[in-house]
């Protein structure tokens, strides 16, 4: 099974995107299943997992009424606020949906680099661990170090970092990162999606030989059971085309068995999702 883990759709009449410039040439517009499906046949993708792209508790169910008539969407990561009393009331519905397989929070824009350690922060992903429902993480490098302490708090969470914690691929940038992946990847609970890396880099002159160390070295210490392809799309698009990203990841992956390279497109994701 083939699975883009990792894109969104929006229609910015609809919904409010904070981190959107409200007028730019390629985010501005909006971006439904009709735009991305003949994409995923042509490369015979089997469809692909939705993920937050808003704060808007509306989008939740605007997109899962999409999927509800787009079998492309296999699953959908939601926005919930974490810190609500309310949330387990926000789950109890969201998990009335059989597409509903996820929570994410933009974390890397919350002012606190801390924000992921809170009380009531850890209040909600402690609902989540005991709903069995996964949580993925966007980091950047300043952010890393709350995994650990999550993990220690939460060992039954499941959590997937997305984009690989968005290192800074444009001035190659390794140290650090490195480091606290290495760290990271000592949990038997955390995944990591190869997503969003074109963006990170330079976006008019970039090369898959700009991305390898950097997929190399996640491959290396988390090996395919834990790691997942994905497109960002549109996002990617400010870099390149969804068919370069595709390219580019299995560059830098460079040779490797059918098997180890089926499970980073798609089948670990099925199996972490539970698709």
């Amino acid at each position: 099974m083939r699975i883009d883990a990792h894109q969104h759709y929006w229609d910015p009449n609809k919904l409010d995107y904070l981190w959107m410039p409200k007028d730019h040439p390629v985010l501005s517009r909006t971006y439904l299943p009709q735009d991305l499906e003949p994409i995923l046949e042509r490369n015979n993708f089997d469809g692909s997992v939705f993920v937050q792209a808003s704060h808007d508790p509306r989008e939740a169910a605007w997109i899962l009424d999409i999927a509800s008539r787009h079998p492309s969407i296999l699953g959908v990561v939601a926005w919930a606020d974490l810190t609500s009393p309310d949330l387990g009331l926000t789950l109890d519905r969201l998990q009335k949906d059989p597409k509903f397989k996820g929570i994410r929070h933009i974390l890397h824009d919350e002012p606190d680099v801390d924000w992921g350690l809170r009380e009531n922060v850890i209040g909600g992903l402690r609902e989540l661990a005991r709903r069995n429902i996964p949580y993925d993480l966007l980091l950047k490098v300043p952010h890393m170090h709350i995994v650990e302490p999550l993990a220690e708090k939460l060992p039954s969470l499941r959590m997937v970092i997305d984009h690989i914690a968005k290192p800074c691929i444009a001035d190659r940038i390794f140290d650090g990162w490195a480091q606290n992946m290495e760290r990271i990847a000592k949990i038997p609970s955390v995944h990591v999606k190869l997503s969003g890396m074109i963006t990170e880099a330079k976006h008019d002159s970039w090369k898959s030989e700009d991305l390898r160390p950097y997929v190399q070295h996640v491959v290396n210490l988390f090996g395919p059971d834990r790691l997942m392809f994905g497109s960002d799309w549109p996002v990617c698009l400010l870099a390149g085309s969804w068919k370069e990203v595709l390219a580019a990841f299995t560059q830098a992956l460079g040779p490797r068995q059918e098997d180890f390279r089926l499970k980073i497109l798609g089948d670990t994701a099925a199996k972490f999702y539970n698709l």
